[in-house]
């Protein structure tokens, strides 16, 4: 073995690879941006290695992978006194009241999150809520991936047109407080997506990735014939942007239905990852196994309140399911830890059954599944030789992480955020001992909340920032 750049020694190996080791006493050599060795107390370690790193009582896993989530909601999520309220908000800041300040801001606080968290690889939409994704302009998606380069992780930022009717109204402000209002059509909103691929899609090497992404259609919105005709002239236009630059496509929302008129209206295949997907019928059930398509779970969203995504029963079909955070929102963060738990309960409760989802397959869901989801099972998503150096390590000394037995029941269980000692991504360590040097996270959370206060007050809703007494005393909350 060449020299290796770091050693990470006597550390609880949880591999997720294909024999689903769990290695105790192991150690693991990185060269360059790959995984270059693996080995067991039996095994002599590398003695030359530049940078030693001391896992003791700690468990070394393969970088958690969030595979839906929102840039903009993070300087969002904790406005308004319900649900409706909320959604408004995001379509006004997002298509009004935002600026580049803005959306490097929230991106800046959204990567020192997941990297705190243990999140290595995500996918997030460049808007969404109210499917406004700000693709008005290259200069809000240049910004929010210039923030993903800084921060060493790797993000998928998906690009795409919002919903019908076009043009759109989008508001351009300036940071100097000037703006004007612009219409977007469906076809600029396209060059911007192409531009950002262009400029930015380059996952494994710079960590910004671009696919893209269109609103999901439901049966009523393509009951005219001359309504069905522009959705399907839309769904062509971006699947030939999609062959033509080779990239991922992501929906957000389907539901009921709506898998199997994706896949009549042409939008699906291996290379797309659906989310939420809940109350699904036989025919999308049918739809994923005819085209490959991946399933995304978010087992904290609102859409698994108001429906059910059928987990189990989609994994024992044969269909990938991975796991996403789809935060940042009114009650959900990007702790990855918190939605293995969820997912687990979520579906037990629907069973009445402890048996689903044992601890193992759900930390599938947010590693390897989602890496092949992804297309990108062969480079992360594990830890094996040869793969790209993507590797947490999880503090297991502490008291709601013991006894020190069973580490997979350990890290599903029991696990948060918080535990998350030591982040590797391409070879470098980005945070140790829970401190990340290259980033100033006190600067950042600055930014992070004058950038927020401004966005409400352009847009008059700083009323939405007050929490309503109602909160208080009742058991539902009034309408």
């Amino acid at each position: 073995m060449a020299q290796p750049d770091i050693l990470v020694r006597n550390v609880t190996a949880v591999t997720v690879d294909p024999e689903r080791r769990v290695i105790e006493r192991a150690w693991l050599a990185v060269t360059g941006d790959r995984i270059s060795g693996i080995g067991t107390e039996h095994d002599a370690e590398p003695s030359d290695a530049r940078e030693v790193v001391d896992g003791t009582g700690m468990v070394a896993m393969p970088g958690l992978i969030d595979a839906h989530s929102h840039a903009g909601h993070g300087l969002v999520r904790n406005a308004g006194a319900g649900l409706d309220t909320w959604f408004q908000a995001c379509e006004e800041i997002y298509a009004r009241g935002s600026t580049v300040a803005f959306w490097r801001a929230e991106a800046r606080m959204t990567q020192l999150e997941r990297l705190r968290g243990g999140i290595t690889t995500g996918m997030t939409l460049l808007g969404g809520g109210a499917d406004i994704y700000r693709t008005d302009d290259p200069a809000f998606g240049d910004a929010h991936s210039g923030a993903t380069a800084e921060s060493g992780l790797r993000t998928f930022m998906a690009v795409g047109p919002g919903r019908p009717p076009f043009p759109r109204s989008y508001r351009q402000s300036s940071g100097t407080g000037q703006a004007q209002d612009v219409t977007v059509t469906f076809e600029r909103q396209l060059e911007v997506s192409e531009s950002l691929i262009d400029s930015w899609n380059d996952l494994l090497g710079r960590g910004t990735g671009v696919c893209l992404v269109m609103p999901v259609y439901y049966a009523n919105d393509v009951a005219e014939p001359a309504a069905r005709k522009r959705v399907i002239e839309m769904g062509e236009a971006v699947m030939e942007l999609r062959r033509r630059k080779g990239v991922l496509f992501t929906q957000d929302g389907h539901r009921d239905g709506s898998i199997a008129l994706a896949r009549d209206l042409g939008v699906l295949g291996e290379f797309a990852l659906l989310g939420h997907s809940v109350d699904l019928t036989e025919e999308d059930f049918a739809a994923l196994k005819e085209t490959g398509a991946s399933i995304i779970h978010n087992p904290s969203a609102i859409m698994s309140v108001y429906g059910r995504c059928p987990v189990p029963e989609l994994i024992e079909a044969g269909i990938t399911v991975c796991l996403g955070s789809d935060a940042a929102a009114p009650d959900r963060g990007y702790d990855m830890f918190r939605h293995m738990a969820q997912c687990m309960h979520y579906h037990r409760r629907h069973f009445r059954d402890p048996a689903y989802l044992p601890p193992g397959k759900t930390i599938e869901m947010a590693t390897i599944d989602a890496a092949r989801a992804l297309g990108l099972e062969s480079e992360l998503g594990s830890l094996e030789i040869g793969k790209k150096a993507d590797i947490i390590l999880i503090d297991m000394r502490k008291p709601h992480l013991y006894p020190p037995v069973m580490p997979v029941t350990r890290l599903a269980h029991f696990a948060n955020a918080a535990d998350v000692d030591t982040v590797i991504v391409n070879g470098k360590i980005l945070m140790r001992g829970r401190k990340t040097d290259h980033l100033d996270a006190d600067d950042i959370l600055a930014d992070a909340a004058e950038q927020a206060a401004l966005a409400f007050e352009r847009t008059g809703l700083t009323h939405l920032l007050e929490e309503p007494q109602d909160f208080w005393r009742n058991a539902r909350q009034p309408l």
